[in-house]
């Protein structure tokens, strides 16, 4: 009897371990997530100074291209440079290949749906969503729409003579396994400058 009390302590000491680890390990990614943006905030306001491509750490193979922020709902997040998975870890990425924000054409923003981007889901048609760029330069966007694509079959322009901006998360928010093909698109026109 004795020897069963002992084993079932042991797995049950067991069990409580493996949850706190993953529960930690859950923990984290939103830890990190926002001990990262606390790091580029010194990074971004070396780079609105006039310095290029101001790493947040020596390690970093992103820098700070853009402050996105939305009044309505109280979000303030910094850009970054690339989409790769390394750098949407730490914040929104900036696709490459598309226009920085402010300038013509289309310009791609993707972060996580759990973190940095979890607040897409809250917008709505009108909405405002401010861009400052590094050279101190800032841009008015107003929502237009949003849209779920999947990824295998979406090809997204980055063309054109106007500002536009698309943001791009992964979908469903509250699907619990990570990836997946579909894509939730937030669309938004420029207006004026601020």
């Amino acid at each position: 009897m004795r020897r069963r009390r002992i084993a079932a302590g042991v797995v049950a000491a067991g069990l409580a371990v493996a949850g706190l680890w993953h529960l930690g390990g859950g923990a984290w990614i939103y830890a990190k997530a926002a001990l990262a943006q606390v790091l580029l905030e010194g990074s971004w306001e070396r780079t609105q100074r006039g310095e290029d491509k101001v790493r947040p750490w020596p390690w970093a193979d992103t820098w700070p291209v853009a402050r996105l922020r939305v009044p309505r709902l109280d979000v303030s997040v910094i850009v970054l440079e690339g989409a790769s998975g390394r750098t949407l870890a730490f914040g929104p990425g900036h696709h490459q290949g598309t226009p920085l924000p402010g300038r013509p054409g289309n310009s791609l923003i993707s972060a996580h749906r759990d973190t940095h981007f979890r607040f897409l889901k809250d917008l709505e048609p009108g909405d405002e969503i401010r861009i400052e760029g590094a050279a101190g330069t800032a841009r008015r966007y107003r929502v237009t729409g949003a849209a779920i694509v999947d990824r295998r079959q979406a090809r997204l322009a980055g063309g054109g003579d106007r500002p536009r901006l698309t943001l791009v998360t992964c979908y469903p928010f509250d699907a619990v396994v990570p990836g997946g093909p579909l894509r939730y698109l937030v669309f938004a026109e420029a207006a004026e400058r601020i």
